[in-house]
């Protein structure tokens, strides 16, 4: 079996695939660069056995991490409680298996590249993918699958909370859809501003990339609060929650020929 592990700045998801892609069991954690192999370990193998799924029937891992700190830990939690070493999404002896057509392809997080791959294997190409993450992603695949670039904004949380951090006389509010745009207090202006105005993010940066690709293209939007604007932007065709995660058993199928023999 595969442990999968995506590394974001805000959270880690941790999967388990079988060795045909079923998923097995999916965990989530805070993303904490100090936590040490240890900590990794025992939380995970606990959760592992909660599913029921044997620790030593896993034999591979891949990792994509736009948190380079934590890494170390990571790697050595796979030696020490797997047996293994994991495949790094951006290091040079694995292959992701797309072209980069970008000024700087060693600029890409590893995360947009997964995504990428993910969306090819499983939609095919010319695709918009939006990530709603700790940023918001927007990256472009052509017929291909190859990576074409995209843009990057502040993810919505991100935003609420810059405007409560600059304005002192702002609350503190939770993200969601307002019942009317109109807000009657300070909060509901506020929930407002932020949910109405990233739906017209959304809407214009899709539109503009339709634009300038000038080819039609589908939309796949992916990440903790995709769920949350999909009722209300028609441009979100497809949400697929575990896209990043189908990217990493992508990559490990790809690269599975290079392992040493266990």
């Amino acid at each position: 079996m595969l442990l999968a592990i995506d590394v974001g700045n805000t959270n880690t998801v941790f999967a388990v695939f079988d060795d045909v892609g079923r998923m097995k069991g999916q965990w989530r954690s805070s993303t904490d660069a100090n936590r040490t192999a240890d900590e990794h370990g025992v939380w995970l193998t606990q959760l592992l056995a909660l599913q029921n799924i044997d620790r030593l029937a896993i034999h591979h891992g891949v990792i994509a991490s736009v948190v380079p700190a934590a890494l170390f830990g990571l790697r050595r939690m796979f030696r020490r409680y797997f047996d293994c070493n994991p495949m790094i999404v951006g290091t040079p002896e694995v292959d992701v298996g797309i072209r980069v057509m970008i000024d700087r392809p060693e600029e890409v997080g590893a995360d947009r590249l997964v995504n990428a791959l993910g969306a090819f294997e499983e939609y095919g190409g010319s695709h918009i993918i939006v990530d709603f993450g700790t940023a918001t992603t927007f990256d472009v695949i052509d017929a291909d699958g190859s990576y074409m670039g995209g843009a990057i904004a502040p993810g919505v949380n991100m935003s609420l909370e810059a405007l409560r951090r600059v304005a002192a006389q702002l609350p503190r509010v939770a993200i969601g859809r307002p019942d009317r745009v109109v807000g009657k207090t300070t909060a509901q202006a506020m929930r407002s501003g932020i949910f109405w105005g990233y739906v017209g993010l959304i809407e214009g940066i899709i539109e503009r990339i339709r634009r300038e690709m000038d080819v039609p293209m589908g939309v796949i939007a992916t990440g903790g609060v995709a769920p949350l604007f999909t009722e209300c932007c028609p441009v979100l065709e497809r949400v697929d929650p575990h896209l990043t995660l189908k990217g990493l058993y992508a990559v490990f199928r790809r690269n599975i020929a290079r392992l040493p023999e266990r």
